[in-house]
């Protein structure tokens, strides 16, 4: 449904201290550096509550965001020429918003770019502020809670390490969950002329659906893509399976012929490199601490992708890390070779990131956990973001394509087989 907002108010939301002068000068790692200067959003949805008021709600929350950057300082400061962060308490944008319809209406048909109203900045408008909060108000009284921190300074992980913290802080915990800035130190920053950053960042023409795969859907696809020949062999991951199923149903549904064309197809999974790290590094670890594991797969619309892709997974360990990543240059002349194939209409990706089994919805301000957490509609083509069910047994997929690809997509028989699946059990 279409969600009308009117914004009510604007601050800014400074530190309850000042960072100290030897901390004003954040350093961005070279993955940050390469990282896409886009925001990575999150909004959280909470039913209306007897025992708070939503000015109270309101009041709590700016509190708890005034304390807790005491410990995460780059996120009130400003971005400076994808070199560092000026650590200057400039602070945090924190909008309010009274929201023209009810929580129920939202949630009963969540449409992914009717949420980005939800969000305090547009998500390809990067700039200098590494973080934005915007506080809604339904008119059942129930509110969503709209973040969106920068991808140039934070990946997934990183954003649910400053999730945790503010919400243990706004419930007065004393055993709080304190970000390691050590990126740079591990990945030191580059001269990366020569790559853009935002290759691949569009809004043109995109259009992002939510497919919703129950647990019983995903072990039967779990089942189809086992090489039960191979003896040995080990059932895919829920996201294995589900890539396996949404790349078989893209190329389906495009109608690819990768032999009559000189177009060259690639799966692309983001890898978190933290416990592949020598020694590994605790999910505190602050950054971006990921990278990209790339698959070219078997063409054909019943490919088994699955193992293809876990091989390709393996290979991000602790050598690569170290011979690709800390050492020479590698990596950077790969992605400068990706982008210049991709600038030139030489490459498709298909792009694969999991929020899966990262607790987003756990995230309790004092007053209990969101009835739902949701993303909204990203600046990427051919992109699919995975996220656990609130229940946590099934996978929500947002997939990101061009509209006219969207419509062929969900025109797929398969697909649709398994999405009624789901909604009947």
């Amino acid at each position: 449904m279409k969600i009308e907002i009117e914004v009510t108010s604007r601050e800014t939301i400074k530190p309850s201290s000042p960072t100290p002068n030897h901390l004003h000068h954040y350093q961005l790692s070279f993955l940050d550096q390469i990282s896409p200067p886009v925001y990575n959003p999150q909004a959280l949805f909470y039913p209306s509550e007897v025992n708070k008021t939503n000015i109270e709600k309101s009041n709590h929350l700016k509190q708890s965001i005034s304390d807790v950057l005491t410990s995460f300082y780059p996120l009130s400061g400003r971005i400076k020429d994808n070199i560092y962060v000026d650590c200057n308490d400039e602070g945090v944008p924190y909008l309010e918003a009274q929201v023209k319809c009810k929580l129920s209406d939202v949630l009963e048909n969540p449409v992914p770019i009717e949420l980005n109203k939800l969000l305090p900045f547009k998500l390809d408008d990067v700039q200098e502020l590494p973080l934005g909060v915007q506080f809604n108000i339904f008119q059942c009284g129930g509110v969503a809670i709209g973040v969106c921190i920068s991808h140039k300074l934070a990946d997934a992980s990183s954003f649910l390490t400053f999730l945790k913290s503010w919400a243990e802080t706004a419930r007065g915990e004393s055993d709080i969950v304190r970000p390691q800035f050590i990126s740079a130190t591990l990945f030191p920053p580059k001269n990366i002329s020569g790559f853009e950053p935002s290759t691949g960042i569009t809004n043109q023409n995109i259009v992002a659906k939510r497919f919703v795969f129950n647990a019983s859907a995903i072990e039967t696809l779990r089942a189809k893509y086992t090489d039960h020949v191979n003896s040995t062999s080990v059932p895919p991951s829920r996201v294995g399976a589900l890539t396996n199923f949404i790349w078989n149903r893209f190329v389906s549904a495009m109608n690819i012929d990768e032999a009559a064309t000189d177009t060259f197809y690639i799966v692309l999974h983001a890898v978190n490199l933290r416990p592949r790290m020598d020694p590994p590094l605790p999910d505190s670890a602050f950054g971006n601490l990921y990278r990209i594991a790339m698959t070219n797969p078997f063409m054909g619309a019943c490919t088994n992708l699955a193992s293809q892709v876990r091989n390709s997974i393996s290979r991000i360990d602790k050598e690569y890390v170290k011979s690709q990543l800390q050492e020479g240059n590698k990596h950077l002349e790969m992605i400068k070779d990706t982008a210049e194939s991709f600038n030139r209409g030489k490459m498709v990706a298909l792009n694969f990131t999991s929020w899966c089994r990262f607790p987003f919805h756990e995230a309790d301000f004092g007053w209990g956990r969101p009835v739902w957490v949701g993303s909204g509609c990203l600046t990427f083509n051919n992109l699919v973001v995975f996220m656990d069910t609130v229940s946590g047994d099934g996978i929500e997929a947002w997939v990101h394509l061009k509209e006219e690809d969207m419509t062929k997509l969900e025109a797929n028989e398969e697909l649709i087989e398994f999405l009624v699946a789901s909604q009947e059990c």
